[in-house]
């Protein structure tokens, strides 16, 4: 891919990302003021994040990677406990990255 394209579509992904925001912001009063609505999007961050977290523990370089030495499965099965036990999302961070830096540490 050359490189004029590359920037034009990183800046059509930018503006387009940017238009959703705005939409939000700008015509956000005239959604409903429905308690299910607002019950349904507590749920989407967490759905992006696990989203975009879930490929890099259970895919490799030859698609799907589920052995039990795959040490991004152990730490994230560390970080779902400190989740479990804290409900604090920087704990649950700093657990899961410490255990992948340990497991890897440890693995070699």
């Amino acid at each position: 891919m050359s490189t004029p394209l590359l920037l034009l579509t990183m800046a059509v992904c930018g503006l387009v990302t940017f238009l959703i925001r705005l939409s939000f912001i700008a015509f956000g009063h005239h959604l409903p003021d429905d308690p299910r609505i607002e019950a349904v999007l507590r749920y989407v961050p967490p759905a992006i994040l696990g989203a975009l977290i879930a490929p890099e523990i259970f895919t490799g370089a030859n698609g799907l990677l589920l052995p039990p030495d795959n040490p991004r499965l152990w730490a994230a099965q560390a970080a779902l406990l400190v989740a479990w036990l804290t409900r604090s999302v920087l704990a649950t961070i700093a657990a899961g990255m410490a255990a992948l830096w340990a497991i890897q540490g440890w693995v070699g």
